[in-house]
């Protein structure tokens, strides 16, 4: 029974796994059915998919070009409302334009013109045939409204500008030249800036640096106008013959005024205009006043050469003046210095060629002489010449830059100084390093001397038969001068130059004294003596010598008294007669005592006796001979 029980158990048990089983066969059976159509509806999906992303490809490309094709529409509709705007607001600027700067205010109109500018620069860039004739109305605006500022600049010019001003008043009250109100410097500055900026025109080229130009350079020409004209009227002296004097002319005045003038000009310039157009504006406005300037010393240069003898100082005066001005302004402007050069140049050619020049005619006015004073009395042609250099140490500083231009001795040739002819005014620079021009003006002071002295004298040889005559005329003029020299501010330069003085002071004595030599004769007499009547040493005993002598020794003595006495007293007549200079006179008069005193003294002891005191012969004692010679030195 109970295997049985457990037979049925094990047949239960496995009724119940084949039963599991059947399950799990038929649920396999059913995935894999599934599975079988999943498979299959993969295909199919991946089959409609290939012919989806086959037709939907196209659609993509056509839609990204879409996208692109709508982006460049909305950048030329954006564009177009850009272009458009210029001409929309064309008409609100060209009311602005339209009233001008004074009513729409400078800097509101400034700022129109630059945005009226910018909108025809890009509607010139967009190149669309539709926006040309706007273009054309705005370059219209723009013509009109940069001439309104030309214009505008302008009357702000003329309204700052008067027609002239009187220097005068400022040199003499010591006060500063004008120039622009800052509000003027302001406005004009502002038109400049646009005008030189937008439209590239600086220098030359900018129509406002010609607008100041010719309003500016006739204030400054005008205002110098009458001051030229004083320059020219001072250089005719009422004495023709009367030697110019520094600072009598009123080329002082006028370069002082012109200085003033000129540097608040400068200072103008630079406080509207932009660095690179200082000098042009610069130069381009002091243009009418330097050309006025250039005249009035082409008149002063003709009337110097017309007046050589008394008025080249004035050409001296005018070089160091003009070139103090010149360097001031060059210093401060850097400006200028070629057009005062050129300017100069004639009056400097005719100071440097003044100098042979005087030489020259110094010869000629001593060659052209057809007699000189009988009593050797000095001619004016020495203290002229002497006047003359005494006038030229007034003008030292000129003189010893022409001077050393010319180096030492350039006066001698004619040519020396045309080959050296510059436009340029000498800087120190350009000289020799070595030169003195006080050293070498003293060399021109020591020829002057000697061609005077030099052609006097061989003038003196032919026309003065008597040679006492010619060392009168000639002594005089050694000493007259010697005198202006060492009387004048010559003497400084040539005190310790004039050797050639005493040279010619002693040709000149000598030449007055060889009188002497016939004088002297009589006083000379032959002793014959003995061994027993041998003449003692000591004071001569007149008496004794006289008793010693013969009978034609006697009346040769007597006659050796007449002789002197006669001859004596010529001589003095003539040199009383003579017109003598009195340091001449007291030069000849002791030097005809020494050579002749001691000779009568010696005479007169040993035969004094021989008229016994009666003076018949014997006219003069010593002491009596010496007051005449005493009186012939005073």
């Amino acid at each position: 029974m109970a295997v049985g029980l457990a037979g049925s158990g094990h047949s239960t048990l496995d009724e119940e796994a084949r039963a599991e089983v059947d399950v799990l066969n038929s649920r396999l059976e059913k995935t894999t059915q599934l599975t079988k159509k999943i498979q299959s509806c993969l295909g199919r999906l991946d089959a409609t998919g290939k012919s989806v992303h086959d037709v939907t490809g196209p659609l993509n490309g056509e839609t990204r070009r879409l996208q692109t094709l709508g982006n460049n529409v909305d950048a030329v509709l954006a564009a177009i409302d850009r272009l458009r705007q210029p001409a929309d607001s064309k008409n609100d600027e060209e009311q602005i334009i339209r009233v001008g700067p004074d009513k729409a205010g400078l800097p509101n109109y400034l700022a129109s013109i630059k945005r009226l500018t910018k909108s025809l620069t890009d509607m010139q860039a967009s190149n669309l045939r539709a926006n040309q004739q706007t273009i054309a109305d705005l370059a219209r605006l723009i013509k009109s409204g940069n001439t309104q500022l030309e214009n505008h600049f302008d009357k702000l010019l003329r309204a700052e500008t008067p027609r002239s001003i009187e220097p005068l008043h400022y040199i003499t009250k010591d006060k500063p030249f004008p120039v622009f109100s800052q509000d003027k410097i302001a406005r004009l500055g502002l038109v400049y800036s646009y005008i030189a900026g937008s439209q590239a025109q600086g220098g030359q080229e900018s129509p406002v640096s010609r607008i100041y130009a010719e309003v500016r350079g006739p204030y400054l020409s005008l205002s110098l106008a009458n001051l030229a004209a004083a320059s020219v009227n001072t250089a005719k002296k009422k004495n023709p013959d009367a030697i110019y004097r520094a600072g009598t002319n009123g080329i002082g005045t006028y370069a002082q005024a012109m200085e003033g003038l000129f540097l608040s000009e400068y200072d103008n310039v630079c406080s509207i205009f932009t660095r690179e157009d200082w000098g042009f504006v610069f130069q381009s406005t002091c243009q009418a006043a330097l050309a006025e300037l250039a005249r009035t010393l082409r008149e002063l240069n003709a009337h110097i050469k017309a007046h050589l003898q008394t008025d080249c100082y004035l050409a001296y005066e005018l070089t160091e003046i003009l070139s103090a001005l010149s360097g001031k302004l060059d210093t401060r402007t850097g400006e200028l210095k070629g057009s005062l050069a050129a300017a100069l140049k004639p009056v400097r050619e005719t100071a440097k060629s003044s100098l042979s020049e005087l030489l020259d005619e110094t010869r000629r006015k001593i060659g052209a002489l057809q007699v000189l004073p009988s009593d050797g009395a000095p001619i004016s042609v020495v203290s002229e010449s002497m006047q003359r250099l005494q006038a030229m140490v007034e003008f030292l500083r000129p003189i010893s830059s022409i001077m050393v231009s010319l180096g030492d001795g350039g006066w001698k040739s004619s040519t020396a100084s045309n080959g050296r002819s510059t436009d340029a005014i000498p800087s120190l620079a350009s000289f020799d390093i070595g030169a003195d021009g006080r050293d070498i003006f003293a060399h021109y002071c020591l020829d002057t001397i000697d061609v005077l002295l030099t052609s006097l004298d061989q003038k003196a040889r032919l026309l003065l038969k008597s040679k006492a005559v010619a060392g009168v005329f000639m002594a005089n003029t050694v000493v007259i001068i010697g005198r202006m020299v060492y009387d004048s501010d010559l003497a400084p330069l040539l005190k310790t130059r004039l050797e050639v003085l005493d040279q010619w002071r002693k040709k000149a004595t000598a030449a007055y004294t060889d009188v002497c030599k016939d004088l002297s004769v009589h006083l000379f007499d032959t002793i014959h003596t003995s061994r027993s009547h041998r003449p003692t040493s000591g004071p001569a005993d007149s008496a004794s010598v006289i008793k010693g002598l013969g009978s034609k020794d006697k009346d040769k003595i007597k006659e050796k008294f007449t002789q002197f006495n006669n001859a004596f007293d010529d001589m003095v007549s003539r040199h009383k007669s003579y017109s003598m200079e009195r340091e001449v006179r007291k030069m000849f008069g002791e030097d005809i005592r020494q050579k002749l005193q001691p000779l009568y003294d010696r005479f007169w002891d040993r035969y004094h006796e021989i008229d016994k005191g009666k003076g018949k012969y014997v006219k003069y004692d010593k002491s009596s001979i010496a007051a005449v010679f005493l009186s012939l030195a005073s």
